[in-house]
């Protein structure tokens, strides 16, 4: 486990039911980024640092979904089994909802409102904490993981990826592959 210190937090993106087994956008061994996770989350709280967490929080109407002319099927739908975070993650720190607008596709963590719409931005919250480095892992490699950690790119954090903790949706075999080397020409580390 990487050297982790003040400054740091961990963004734990969209480990909900509906992208692991049994869920409506199932990503393939999604649960199995749970156990790497959780190890992540409880060294991160025991040194008394943020732990965040994204979460998919759609209107039965978002622009994602098949029948408004998007690629998915529904997922995620507020206040649905669908939508909470997995029972078998630990949860321990802020809840940042996304996607809670019909017309705004918002795969990125940045997209985001702590609680929901109203709330302080990803970005501005992170910056009250005095937040340098930020450590990535979740659902999935290839959409909401890459987005959340290009924005924290463009934003001006260090953005560390936990590949282990991560897994891909691969709608193209080589899309999580794609989407790594995205992410490193754009400056993200690799932690492995």
């Amino acid at each position: 486990m990487s050297l982790i210190h003040k400054g740091d937090c961990l963004i734990v993106v969209d480990v909900q039911n509906d992208f692991c087994p049994g869920g409506a956008l199932a990503v393939a061994e999604g649960d199995s980024v749970i156990p790497v996770l959780n190890v992540w989350i409880q060294r991160f709280r025991q040194m008394d640092l943020p732990v965040v967490y994204t979460q998919d929080w759609h209107p039965i109407n978002h622009m994602s979904f098949v029948d408004q002319g998007g690629i998915w099927p529904p997922h995620c739908v507020q206040h649905t089994w669908g939508a909470e975070l997995h029972k078998d993650l630990i949860e321990d720190g802020a809840i940042f909802k996304k996607g809670f607008l019909p017309h705004i596709e918002a795969y990125s963590g940045f997209d985001g409102a702590l609680d929901g719409e109203g709330g302080d931005s990803l970005n501005t919250w992170l910056r009250e904490k005095s937040v340098s480095r930020l450590y990535i892992g979740g659902l999935a490699t290839d959409y909401c993981v890459k987005a959340t950690a290009l924005d924290g790119v463009k934003n001006g954090y260090e953005v560390i990826l936990i590949e282990s903790g991560t897994r891909a949706v691969n709608l193209h075999p080589s899309d999580r592959e794609k989407a790594i080397s995205e992410m490193l020409e754009a400056g993200v580390r690799l932690l492995e």
